[in-house]
């Protein structure tokens, strides 16, 4: 990916697993260069290929992580019920395919057990601490949502408060929140 990647100018996405819930949430900042080009977009979906439910989180490019959503969902439909193998698969292809490497965006995807962020540099990470996110905010509500998991708060008001930090610090990220949870 170029070292100008814009796609890490545009928002935030935190995926938090506790208590027996795994959460996916997102800002809804969309920017081109300084300028809020919409506020209210949709970067965290729910899917269901081959009726399993999975939630993915995505920043960067939006038609290039709708077009890795579609590959994702393609690779879960040939590997039912296995989200780490079809985010290895998926990360190869991104990595070796000469089409997608080109592909400007990062995933984190949850089927309520397994949490990964999968990058187009063929990563497929887990978090150690059960808290991961990317964007341009993404250290922001990292550091905010690991200082908050030994508290009584749930994974979604850990990933909500995290991203409200996230939002007050970063200019590419913003309050309107979409949030969506399974069961771990």
């Amino acid at each position: 990916m170029a070292d100008d990647f814009p796609g890490w100018h545009g928002t935030t996405i935190i995926g938090v697993r506790k208590g027996g819930q795994v959460v996916i949430a997102g800002d809804g900042q969309v920017s081109l260069g300084q300028t809020v080009i919409k506020g209210t977009a949709r970067k965290v979906r729910k899917l269901a290929p081959g009726g399993h439910e999975i939630v993915a989180g995505f920043a960067g490019s939006t038609a290039d992580a709708f077009t890795l959503l579609e590959r994702l969902e393609a690779k879960l439909e040939a590997t039912p019920g296995q989200l780490q193998r079809a985010c290895v698969e998926l990360a190869k292809d991104w990595r070796t395919d000469k089409y997608l490497q080109k592909l400007e965006a990062f995933l984190i995807v949850t089927d309520g057990t397994g949490l990964f962020v999968v990058t187009g540099a063929g990563d497929v990470l887990e978090p150690e601490h059960d808290v991961t996110a990317i964007g341009s905010g993404g250290n922001y509500a990292l550091a905010a949502a690991r200082a908050l998991m030994d508290s009584d708060l749930d994974a979604e008001e850990i990933a909500r408060r995290a991203m409200a930090i996230a939002a007050d610090i970063c200019v590419y990220t913003n309050g309107n929140l979409t949030v969506e949870a399974l069961p771990a």
